[in-house]
């Protein structure tokens, strides 16, 4: 029997389904077991999937994500959807771990430095770009606790992605230093926003009516929070000092970033402004960076589960309920952005290339923004909740794509990478400066070797001058010396005539050889 391809493939899909369905129910029934082989099956997805995003130049975060919607339930349905919902400690532990990195930016002497201009137009178009969002959500008939954090939301910038495209090019200048300085506080006014924007709503949801006291608690809980990190990022400066091992600082700092997140979640309150107010209490107290360096290097597996779980969460067929509703968030936060980093460029009198091309290097958003979308599903009611994440994560995906691209754009643009003949007359400079070097440098050698020689010589005449004795050796020395047989047998002749006759051969034999040049030749 001959089978069309068709039938072939049909049949190649029932198999890899049938064993798909027996790896599910194979984790499903080891509990504890199968949950680590699940975190297993999670960072291993993620890392293959980021093989194929290299390739294709898009960012770690797009193939994390990617690889959660492939093992997800939506997909292959790899990973029990039990243990999907056993994971929500992932999503806290690593907000509490990225919002405590945040914290390090707001190191006073660097916030001196920098101005107010920077902070001004992160202001800008941080929070142009919410208000854009939020009054359109608004004008599409959406609920205000739904519109005002996604507008929050929206306010995060991903800096990972321009990053990456700035070192790439080595992209260089006043507008690089400026993007640099603005994607660094960005993420902390989205979560100053959202712990605003998250009082109202939970103050809103018993019921319909919003009264004072129901806005003040939230917010006077969110001033604890925020000064319970702040006490905790001082005593870890305090118990982190010089003779304290690395090991046992990495210990001290996770257990006060999880007992801050812990005892904030406990409350019901967000759990990244007291995590971001201990880092930043922590540098401006102790000023040393090594310890968030050490915790760049150890979070990277949580981070993976993060992304990847998020991307386990997406509702694909909630993307065709988002559709109209997620277009219009991704077009309208690119206008927000843009237009909030020209108007904050006009206010601070910034140069013509930020007004015109700066917002299109704050494109990108993940990270941050999927964490608060986490959290925002929680606070709101199951459809909204789902709507809010699944937006978040299908534009992030999108933004993480074209992110690059326009950042790239907008290095190029505003003249920050130098252009091709740029480029070879520097490296045409480099090699004539090279050139010049090496042949300043053979010369100086060629000089030397002749100083030298010059030297040698100088020394052999003294030598010889000194080791000469006698008047019969230095007349010796002034004639011409005979380096022939014949010459040495003449000058000898001559020696025995003028010698006396005394009859002994042997004498006359020795007189001349007492006599004859040192230097002849026989």
């Amino acid at each position: 029997m001959i089978l069309s391809p068709n039938t072939t493939i049909i049949k190649q899909n029932k198999k890899t389904q049938k064993g798909v369905l027996i790896m599910a129910l194979f984790l499903s029934n080891l509990g504890a077991a199968g949950i680590i082989l699940t975190i297993a099956v999670m960072l291993a997805s993620g890392f293959l999937l980021t093989r194929i995003t290299k390739r294709l130049h898009l960012p770690n975060v797009t193939g994390y994500i990617i690889a959660g919607v492939i093992i997800g339930p939506w997909c292959l349905n790899l990973v029990p959807s039990q243990y999907i919902g056993q994971m929500d400690f992932i999503t806290d532990l690593a907000l509490a771990f990225i919002a405590f990195g945040v914290g390090k930016y707001f190191k006073l002497s660097s916030l001196k430095a920098n101005g107010k201009k920077m902070v001004i137009l992160t202001l800008f178009e941080s929070l142009t770009a919410g208000i854009f969002i939020t009054i359109v959500m608004l004008i599409m008939g959406l609920s205000l606790s739904f519109s005002l954090l996604l507008g929050a939301i929206g306010c995060a910038t991903a800096p990972a992605s321009t990053i990456m495209t700035i070192r790439q090019y080595k992209a260089k200048g006043p507008f690089v230093d400026t993007i640099l300085q603005v994607v660094a506080l960005d993420d902390a006014v989205s979560l100053i926003a959202f712990s605003v924007c998250a009082a109202f709503v939970q103050a809103s949801s018993s019921n319909g009516s919003v009264t004072v006291s129901q806005i003040a608690f939230p917010v006077l809980f969110n001033l604890l929070a925020l000064a319970l990190g702040g006490l905790s990022g001082v005593v870890l400066s305090r118990l982190i000092h010089k003779r304290r091992s690395k090991d046992h600082s990495l210990v001290l700092a996770c257990v006060t970033i999880m007992g801050v997140a812990g005892i904030c979640t406990s409350l019901n309150v967000s759990p990244l402004l007291a995590c971001m107010a201990s880092g930043a209490a922590y540098i401006n107290a102790s000023g040393n960076k090594h310890l968030f360096k050490q915790l760049n290097q150890f979070t990277p597996p949580l981070l993976v589960m993060f992304f990847v779980l998020s991307g386990m969460r997406l509702s694909i067929p909630s993307l065709a309920a988002a559709g109209v509703i997620g277009i219009v968030y991704f077009l309208v936060r690119i206008a927000g952005k843009y237009t909030g980093s020209a108007l904050g460029a006009a206010v601070t009198h910034a140069s013509p290339e930020i007004r015109r091309y700066f917002g299109l290097a704050l494109i990108p958003q993940a990270g941050v923004s999927i964490g608060l979308a986490v959290l925002g599903q929680r606070m709101l009611p199951a459809e909204s909740g789902q709507l809010l994440s699944t937006i978040i994560l299908s534009s992030g995906l999108l933004y993480e794509m074209v992110g690059p691209a326009c950042a790239k754009a907008s290095i190029k643009l505003s003249g920050s990478v130098p252009g091709k003949a740029a480029v070879d007359k520097a490296a045409a400079g480099k090699a004539a400066a090279g050139k010049a070097a090496a042949e300043k440098a053979a010369a100086g050698k060629a000089a030397a070797e002749k100083a030298a020689a010059e030297k040698a010589a100088a020394e052999k005449v003294i030598a010889g001058s000194s080791s000469a004795s006698g008047p019969d050796i230095a007349k010796a020395d002034g004639v011409e010396q005979p380096v022939h047989k014949a010459g040495a047998a003449a000058l000898e002749e001559q020696t025995r005539k003028k010698a006396p006759d005394t009859g002994n051969d042997t004498n006359d034999t020795v007189s001349a050889q007492q006599v004859r040049p040192r230097h002849a030749v026989v």
